[in-house]
C-alpha cells in the first residue's frame, strides 16, 4: 500500500532533486562560560549517546527566539543559568543520528551564555556529566572541527559578544 508523503517531506524531497542534498534541520546551542581567573572556563557536556564531549543544544521551540532556546537547552542539559548573548558566536553542522537510525544534516546557531548559576540539580543530572575546562582542553575535547576554531575564536575575546 501506498502512502501519501506529507507536505514537509515532500517538499524536502523536491529542495534535495534540486540540489543534490537533504535540507539542515537547524538547533541551537550554548557556549557556557565563565571567567576562571586564568582565563575564560567552558563547560562541556556529555552527549547521552555517545558519552562525547559536547555543548547543550536541542531544538528551538515554536516562536522561541533562537538565543533563548539555547539558554533553556543549558538549563535542562547541564543546570547552568546566566546571561545568554543575542549574538550567535558561529555556526557549525553536524550529521544527527535520530531514533530511527537516519541521520539528518543539523545547521547549529552556538550562543554564549556567561553563566551565573550552577544548579545542583536539574532535568538531566542522571543522563549526563558536566565539566568546566579551560579554552585549550575545550578545544581539544570536543570533535567538531568548526566547534573548535567557534570555541577558540570565541574564547580569545569573550566579552565582543556581551
Amino acid at each position: 500500500m501506498l502512502t501519501r508523503p506529507t507536505t514537509h517531506n515532500h517538499l524536502a524531497e523536491r529542495v534535495r532533486r534540486l540540489f543534490g542534498t537533504v535540507p539542515s534541520r537547524l538547533q541551537v546551542a550554548a557556549l557556557p562560560w565563565r571567567d576562571g581567573g586564568d582565563g575564560v572556563e567552558i563547560m562541556l557536556i556529555t552527549s547521552r549517546d555517545t558519552g562525547r564531549w559536547v555543548l547543550p543544544k536541542g531544538w528551538p521551540e515554536a516562536k522561541e527566539p533562537l538565543c533563548e532556546a539555547a539558554a533553556r537547552e543549558a538549563g535542562e542539559e547541564a543546570g547552568l543559568r546566566g546571561t545568554i548573548s543575542h549574538h550567535e558566536a558561529g555556526r557549525y553542522f553536524y550529521a544527527k543520528v535520530l531514533d530511527s537510525g537516519e541521520e539528518v544534516p543539523c545547521e547549529v546557531l552556538v550562543f554564549p551564555l556567561e553563566v551565573d548559576k550552577v544548579a545542583d540539580r536539574w532535568k538531566e543530572k542522571r543522563a549526563r556529566t558536566r565539566k568546566w575546562v579551560s579554552a585549550t582542553e575545550a578545544v581539544r575535547m570536543v570533535h567538531e572541527p568548526d566547534l573548535r576554531q567557534i570555541i577558540a575564536h570565541f574564547c580569545a575575546d569573550p566579552r565582543r559578544f556581551s
